[in-house]
């Protein structure tokens, strides 16, 4: 049988467990109060803004084009006979391309010839005829009127004897243009005719396209704001040319780079009106024939030396709403600041800053996610950052070590 417990002394047993309840939770809640201010501050990584000297360069976009062009067209009529060349391949200056029907032009060299060969006879007799009325027309034995006809035909015998050349030179150098060369050395394209085919005279479409492709050119556009910037900022002294020619590298539409290096030739001296870009061209090497015309490339340009650079890591650059550039800034009280930027484009994982930030500057680019402007952190131990970066890459947070207890 069960004691029987009076009432009253229930009652004081629950009060005594409801009095020990209320102690543990207060003095649980002075334990978490007394430990909040310590979970509040953040540790981040740091980038500590330091200007230096830095070769600038400038990425643009363009595609080749071949140093010379010359399409092929016939200089006298008449049927193609042969095609002397192999399409695709390398031809020399000079060399034959097409033979066109030379049997025309050759009767016209004949007959030339033979013309020449007629006035050369004619001026064989004017000549002794003059000089023998030079001697009658002394004593009367011509008139004055026959010696001077005899003066007039001798010149017009000479005449006809240089017009009978010309026209033998002319009928010469069309019998040579049956023969079609190349007007310059260079690798050759597909051809438009084939023999059997008739052609005229400095005909409207070409026979084929020679394009000498050593060296190259690669014309580039640029935006004729950004190159307003440069001169300023040249001209200003805050960028210092690297001396001579600006040299030019190429990256491939794979992303491989070029091998051979190119050089700045001229900017175009006119904007067009419809980009708003200026038309730059750079030469390079192309001895294994790599780059074709129409290629797209990007080329990369020296721009000069700022000698106060100030480059930040992109993962310490973000946007906001408005689209500005913006970096959270550690202060020397430990306090947040978000800073507006004004960047100039990027240096391999770099943001170039124009403006917003200073030597010395602290700006956060690990933790990010921790803080916001006007919170309290603190810069993160070297062994720590180490950890945050070990436990990024293994794909997992590191273990935080107050949820061991």
């Amino acid at each position: 049988m069960e004691p029987i417990i009076p009432t009253s002394s229930r009652r004081a047993a629950g009060t005594i467990v409801l009095l020990c309840s209320a102690a543990a939770l207060v003095a649980g809640c002075s334990k978490s109060t007394a430990e909040a201010p310590h979970a509040q501050v953040a540790e981040v990584g740091v980038f500590t803004v330091a200007p230096q000297a830095l070769s600038l360069t400038t990425e643009l976009p363009g595609r080749t084009a071949a140093f010379q062009v010359a399409e092929v067209r016939p200089q006298v009529g008449g049927l193609i006979q042969k095609r002397l060349f192999v399409e695709g391949a390398d031809v020399k200056a000079g060399s034959a391309l097409y033979q066109i029907d030379p049997a025309s032009y050759q009767a016209a060299v004949n007959s030339a010839k033979a013309a020449l060969s007629k006035a050369r006879a004619n001026l064989l007799t004017s000549g002794p005829k003059v000089a023998r009325y030079k001697e009658l027309v002394a004593i009367d034995g011509v008139s004055r009127q026959e010696y001077e006809d005899a003066i007039a035909a001798h010149e017009q015998a000479k005449a006809d004897v240089e017009s009978a050349a010309a026209a033998l030179d002319t009928a010469a150098i069309n019998l040579r243009y049956t023969n079609v060369n190349a007007p310059i050395g260079g690798r050759i394209g597909r051809s438009a005719v084939t023999p059997g085919a008739l052609v005229t005279a400095s005909q409207a479409n070409a026979l084929t396209t020679v394009q000498q492709l050593d060296p190259i050119y690669v014309d580039l556009t640029q935006s004729s704001n950004e190159l307003l910037r440069l001169k300023k900022a040249l001209e200003s002294g805050q960028l210092k040319q690297a001396g001579g020619q600006a040299r030019v590298t190429l990256l491939l539409a794979d992303g491989s780079k070029y091998a051979e290096s190119g050089k700045l030739q001229f900017s175009d001296v006119s904007v067009d009106p419809g980009t708003g870009n200026v038309t730059l061209r750079a030469l390079f090497p192309n001895p294994k024939h790599d780059l074709l015309p129409g290629m797209f490339v990007r080329a990369v340009l020296d721009s000069g030396v700022d000698e106060q650079a100030i480059a930040v890591p992109q993962q310490g650059v973000s946007r906001n709403a408005k689209g500005e550039a913006t970096a959270l800034v550690l202060g020397k009280d430990g306090k947040v600041e978000q800073r507006i930027l004004v960047t100039g484009g990027t240096q391999g994982d770099k943001w170039l800053v124009q403006s917003g930030l200073v030597a010395g500057d602290r700006v956060i680019v690990e933790g990010l996610q921790k803080v916001r402007p006007g919170a309290q952190a603190s810069v993160a131990k070297p062994a720590a950052t180490a950890a945050v970066a070990a436990g990024g890459a293994a794909g997992k947070a590191p273990a935080n070590a107050n949820s061991a207890h």
